[in-house]
């Protein structure tokens, strides 16, 4: 199925453009496939990253440390200062219980299918065993 992208004149002189193309979820985000890659392995490029899971986790920790080092002394004052809703500010530093290798692995990219900063962003359990079975971490 190596289709190559065509463009054709309409009747009316518009231009027609078709570009073959592959729509997949990959780490719970679409990703487009080109024509020369319709099989999904695109050599040399980059692993898709979600950028909003690594923004929450380094904010997480950001916090987390502003807040253990006595900067700010709460979390409603943390909001203030960031001129955010306090329960965001608590939903992002829940993030800092993850279990360390959720952590490295959705750093690394190498979170499951479907999950998202929303999913991670839901209460989920304290113990780390709980939490990669709920957040679908394979568990050794």
């Amino acid at each position: 199925m190596k289709m190559k992208p065509t463009i054709t004149v309409a009747d009316n002189g518009n231009l027609q453009i078709h570009i073959p193309m592959l729509i997949r979820r990959m780490r719970g985000r679409k990703t487009v496939i080109a024509p020369q890659a319709l099989d999904g392995d695109i050599p040399g490029a980059q692993e898709p990253v979600q950028s909003a899971i690594l923004q929450a986790l380094a904010r997480a920790f950001s916090w987390a440390d502003i807040l253990e080092s006595g900067q700010i002394k709460s979390i409603s004052e943390l909001a203030r200062t960031l001129d955010v809703d306090g329960s965001y500010v608590a939903r992002i530093l829940k993030l800092t219980t993850l279990a360390p290798d959720i952590v490295e692995a959705l750093i690394n990219g190498e979170e499951p299918n479907g999950l998202s900063l929303a999913k991670l962003t839901q209460t989920f359990p304290e113990d780390w065993a709980e939490q990669r079975r709920q957040f679908g971490f394979a568990i050794d």
